[in-house]
């Protein structure tokens, strides 16, 4: 399945500054059953957002309508736990297209980026001034030039440089997943065939 292409994103961010968040807190296991990417945007974060009688938790930061836009900030170690792919479709399906921290689990990470999400690895103290920027005003935007790999913020003018894979950044640069990838040089596999 085609990817989204991304060059640069600027946008709002959503904070959630809590530590460790695994993948069974951002999908919820009972919800594994579908093998369709449909409604996982529903259910992210399912057990933090809503209670037992399906009743919206006003404090938590997804209810609250002054937090918006297509990144996530997260904690330290973001998206640990179980290797579930479902995971990176629920951030996706809410409409996520960056997520920020200053560590990702590595199969997380693969996950995002093979959904065309991109995660940026950023330092501890980088994250936490994100993180008191969106508390001193929600609509401060930030700035993501995967091209140039780097950060800005744009209410600070603060900027950071961030690794990316080459082949994972050519497929989001050019909308492709690893089945696209090996469709656009079907020519120079061809010939390397023939020449052997």
């Amino acid at each position: 399945m085609a990817v989204e292409k991304f060059e640069q994103l600027t946008s709002t961010a959503v904070p959630l500054p809590i530590e460790n968040v695994d993948t069974d807190q951002i999908i919820p296991a009972r919800f594994l059953k579908a093998t369709t990417r449909e409604g996982f945007g529903d259910n992210l974060f399912r057990d933090w957002r809503y209670d037992k009688n399906d009743q919206p938790i006003a404090d938590f930061v997804l209810n609250n309508p002054i937090y918006s836009g297509a990144i996530l900030v997260g904690g330290k170690n973001f998206g640990c736990g179980s290797s579930r792919e479902h995971a990176a479709w629920a951030v996706g399906g809410a409409g996520f297209k960056v997520v920020i921290s200053s560590f990702f689990a590595d199969i997380f990470k693969g996950n995002a980026l093979n959904n065309g999400i991109l995660p940026i690895t950023v330092s501890d103290e980088y994250l936490q001034s994100i993180f008191e920027t969106i508390e001193a005003d929600p609509k401060a935007q930030f700035k993501v030039d995967l091209v140039n790999q780097k950060l800005t913020n744009v209410t600070s003018g603060e900027n950071a440089s961030f690794d990316i894979n080459g082949y994972k950044k050519e497929c989001l640069l050019n909308g492709y997943d690893d089945i696209d990838y090996l469709l656009n040089i079907k020519d120079k596999i061809q010939a390397f065939e023939l020449a052997r």
